[in-house]
């Protein structure tokens, strides 16, 4: 799609069958991608945002992408975001990655700045640092409903890891792990088990309730059409076309020919109209293939299909942690072995009609809940022998035995440190 492209109108048919076939795109597993948030902070000034043409402007000498191939661009608080390239392998991608990682790191280093590795910044009060009409209609939006969702927009940090879609061959669905359904299923059971591992953002609400994740509460929070995981179904493409078209529209853009476009006018935020409601004639003009992808793109339930598979379940890490999600996630869903025995361990831990209470207790409580720290071990040990049979590089197999030790074995996660030290600070503040 560019400038040129004649608006594409849409009927509610033409938009199902799209989104069906566009959220899987079938073909042989094993490629790799991932995409790293971070909240940029200045420790001399602790409230202040680096604004976006500052940290592009220091990075420009670098390239866009970078020499590994992962592209910089900036979120609408301020936070920086590497999206690498699609890696033929796990090893090539973290690879990649790593070193686009270390030039921004050392650059944003001589100036001061560094990358925070965790899940939620809770220092600086949520506020945009752009005026995109998108994310001004988004902000919006989600203002109608509380400040959570303009928080998620603007102080939160994540590890979006993303997998190809699966393969679609006749009869292979039920015995082979590489099935677009099967990778679909897997992903939503792993999901839970994934968020508590890896929580890094606690938090203690007013009313006493603590969260291991809370970043992802605070998007549970947020409007439940778009954020919540479908309902699981034996068909994904129709359970997701089903999902997208009964998820309420952000935003609504002017018509592609109204001169509002070009003078950057504000965007129409509607109440209450699902893109099924749009497309069936109650919107402000009919619906365009632009319309529904930028629909598709507001939507953030926990896996998103994206014609790949989107795991956005997991907070950001400290260091160079980003290389476990990244390792554990490859190994169980593209590995047979890996596979079975992830479904295994998890498959016993989904309610069966309120499926989303598993996510909410996952971002609540972590590993501190004895089933999903014992799934949780079963999955890591699992995936350690994947990437040990496989040849993964060592200092990736390292870095899952590491976490393995610190924190899966003792049924802890990253935000227990950080409750840690918050506590230590507390204790030192207390005593005088």
């Amino acid at each position: 799609m560019n400038d040129t492209t004649p608006a594409i109108l849409l009927t509610e048919a033409t938009a199902a069958a799209y989104v069906a076939a566009a959220g899987f795109r079938v073909g042989p597993v094993g490629r790799v991608g991932v995409e790293l948030e971070y909240c940029v902070r200045d420790p001399r000034r602790p409230q202040h945002r680096p604004s976006p043409a500052r940290l592009l402007g220091l990075l420009a000498h670098l390239g866009n992408p970078l020499p590994g191939g992962s592209a910089v661009t900036i979120e609408p608080g301020g936070q920086l975001e590497l999206s690498s390239a699609v890696g033929a392998s796990l090893t090539e991608c973290t690879s990649a990655v790593a070193g686009d990682l270390a030039l921004v790191r050392a650059t944003l280093a001589d100036h001061g700045l560094y990358l925070d590795g965790t899940g939620l910044d809770t220092v600086r009060r949520p506020r945009l640092v752009t005026d995109h009409p998108r994310y001004v209609a988004l902000a919006e939006y989600h203002d109608r409903a509380g400040t959570r969702g303009r928080t998620v927009m603007t102080n939160s940090a994540s590890i979006q890891v993303c997998l190809d879609s699966g393969t679609d061959e006749n009869g292979s669905e039920t015995d082979d792990w590489s099935h677009f359904a099967r990778r679909w299923w897997l992903a939503d059971a792993i999901g839970p088990v994934m968020m508590a591992a890896f929580a890094n953002s606690p938090h203690v609400t007013k009313a006493g309730r603590r969260w291991a994740s809370y970043r992802q509460a605070l998007r549970f929070g947020t409007d439940a059409s778009r954020t919540r995981a479908p309902r699981r179904t034996a068909d994904p493409r129709t359970a997701w076309a089903r999902y997208a078209l009964a998820a309420k529209v952000a935003m609504v853009a002017p018509a592609e020919d109204d001169p509002a476009v070009e003078a950057g006018g504000r965007w129409l935020v509607p109440s209450g109209l699902t893109m099924r409601d749009w497309l069936r004639g109650h919107g402000p003009r009919p619906v365009t293939l632009t319309d529904l992808e930028r629909h598709l793109g507001t939507l953030v339930p926990p896996v998103r299909p994206r014609g790949y598979l989107e795991l956005r379940m997991i907070d950001q890490q400290a260091g160079d942690d980003w290389i476990v999600p990244v390792a554990v996630v490859t190994a169980l869903l593209d590995d047979p072995e890996g596979a079975q025995a992830a479904a295994d361990a998890t498959e016993h831990l989904r309610s069966p009609l309120r499926r989303h209470r598993d996510w909410l207790g996952a971002a609540r409580d972590g590993l501190a809940d004895p089933a999903l720290a014992a799934a949780a071990l079963v999955c890591f040990t699992a995936a350690q022998s994947v990437l040990a049979r496989r040849g993964a590089p060592l200092p990736v197999r390292d870095a899952v035995a590491q976490f393995l030790d610190r924190y899966v074995l003792r049924g802890r996660c990253p935000a227990d440190d950080a409750r840690q030290q918050r506590d230590r600070r507390v204790g030192v503040v207390s005593t005088g």
